[in-house]
């Protein structure tokens, strides 16, 4: 991701800011306390550390110099965009658009990675599939890069993704206000009040999902109904991110059907589920090439 938004590249810096926005987004759902030891503090001071490197890199590509209309990275589209009256963005809006948009693809890519690694393992006859379409997909194109339509058409590894997302809800939850008085098995919302919408229970309730707990990409085969299934959020809030996360989600695990097999190291692991559910030896697997 610091390669394409912001030029970086792999190496001890890359490293250094992995940690830094670890610990940035480990103090997002934190208490608001701004008090020494407490994890809010630790992460605005993190997000200034990161703000400064960012800030660092805009100067530097300022400094080289690109011609007109050449790109290699979000942080050059934003510097070059203009609005309808032609008005570049600030460098600190610059700055604060590729710093919120790592951030939110360190959470939202990492998160559904991790739990189709997970799932996948366990799930060997799924596996199998997924693997034999991407075998496919890879002979057909014999090295040549795949684009966005090839995705697509990669059926049953979209439906292991979308499945994947529903069982692990990677947003335990969303706010909302309630714009008129509503009333709901035998309880009024009054208009005005928070509502806040606990995603998980959508996602493993018996009569949204038949058997929930279980890993069926086949579900997918048809739609949810409408409201039951919103692991990016709804309405005009939706996350604008949520097509770039399956689609990096499905990249990874073509890359990794075709080339790997892998052991989870703990099978039995347990789960922790706040801030976000994550399995808490972070699934620690065995990878060997294929």
């Amino acid at each position: 991701m610091g390669r394409y938004m912001g030029g970086l590249e792999l190496g001890p810096e890359i490293d250094a800011l992995e940690k830094l926005f670890s610990t940035m987004n480990e103090g997002i759902s934190a208490q608001p306390w701004n008090f020494l030891g407490m994890s809010f503090r630790h992460a605005l001071q993190c997000r200034k550390k990161l703000t400064e490197k960012l800030r660092l890199q805009l100067m530097k590509k300022k400094k080289e110099g690109k011609s007109i209309g050449a790109t290699s990275d979000m942080m050059d589209r934003l510097m070059q965009s203009k609005d309808k009256e032609g008005r570049h963005l600030s460098d600190e809006e610059v700055v604060d658009n590729v710093l919120s948009s790592i951030a939110i693809s360190y959470i939202g890519i990492a998160y559904p990675v991790t739990w189709a690694i997970y799932f996948l393992a366990k799930n060997p006859h799924v596996l199998l599939k997924l693997r034999e379409e991407n075998m496919e997909m890879a002979g057909e194109k014999k090295g040549v890069d795949l684009t966005y339509k090839d995705f697509l058409r990669l059926k049953y590894t979209n439906k292991v993704v979308e499945e994947t997302i529903r069982i692990a809800s990677l947003s335990g939850f969303v706010f909302k206000k309630a714009t008129e008085d509503i009333k709901f098995e035998g309880y009024l919302i009054p208009k005005g009040w928070n509502v806040l919408l606990w995603l998980r229970h959508l996602h493993i309730d018996p009569s949204n999902f038949e058997d929930p707990l279980t890993f069926n990409p086949d579900r997918w085969d048809s739609r949810p109904k409408h409201g039951t299934y919103l692991p990016f959020g709804g309405g005009v809030r939706t996350c604008p991110g949520s097509t770039m996360a399956r689609l990096i989600t499905i990249l990874f695990l073509h890359q990794l059907a075709i080339g790997y097999r892998w052991e989870l190291a703990n099978p039995d692991m347990k789960i922790i589920y706040l801030s976000h559910p994550v399995p808490d030896d972070g699934v620690d697997v065995s990878v060997s090439k294929i």
